[in-house]
């Protein structure tokens, strides 16, 4: 059974996780970052894949008892597929919004009225994509017994906003875990590391700061 910093070395490896605090990634929401995840590219390692699997289906251990599995789309669907075939229960997805034609669907499969759902997501940066998927689940009625995801940026705004919603969220590994390792395997330079901590405590005002140093 892998732990969270033999997978904080594969998504490092793989180059699942980028760490540029030189030359910071864009973010969709215009915002800097010297980290990007793209968990997508794990799903061509399939020993890696397995061992991802094999981890969550002992970490989800920690929820309360749940019967349907629920993927956030589009890249919480392939894990979230994988985990429900694992554990043998039914899987749906939720999209970000209601498909535009046909049956103009929110949740694609069937999430039975009263079910106990654990959400699935491959990261968590703010939150909010997950969070909407849980109101939607929330909305059939069903009941979320929480998240699982394979990292995070381990933001405040994320916590708060799951405290906020009443709805519990564990990772498989996170930002701390990533960024010692990468500095323990001299990915990136000593000062890095401090450069990495500021991002996290603050990252607006870290993104402002180098769009301004830009000018």
């Amino acid at each position: 059974m892998i732990n969270n910093q033999i997978l904080a070395s594969n998504l490092l490896e793989t180059g699942a996780v980028r760490i540029q605090p030189d030359d910071p990634f864009t973010w969709a929401s215009g915002m800097r970052s010297p980290i990007y995840c793209d968990n997508r590219i794990l799903l061509s390692y399939p020993e890696i894949r397995t061992n991802i699997i094999d981890l969550m289906t002992k970490v989800v251990k920690d929820f309360e008892f749940f019967d349907t599995v629920a993927g956030v789309a589009t890249a919480g669907i392939p894990v979230g597929t994988l985990l429900a075939d694992r554990l043998k229960l039914p899987f749906a997805y939720v999209r970000s919004k209601p498909k535009e034609h046909g049956r103009q669907n929110l949740i694609e499969g069937n999430i039975q009225n009263n079910a106990k759902v654990l959400v699935v997501e491959d990261l968590i940066s703010t939150g909010m994509s997950s969070l909407q998927a849980v109101e939607a689940v929330r909305q059939i009625p069903a009941q979320v017994v929480g998240t699982i995801a394979i990292f995070q940026y381990g933001l405040t705004k994320a916590t708060k906003a799951f405290e906020v919603a009443k709805c519990p969220f564990i990772t498989l590994t996170d930002f701390t875990t990533i960024i010692q390792v990468a500095a323990d395997k001299k990915l990136i330079e000593p000062h890095h590391l401090d450069v990495l901590r500021k991002w996290s405590e603050d990252p607006v005002s870290w993104s402002e700061n180098f769009i301004t140093s830009l000018s």
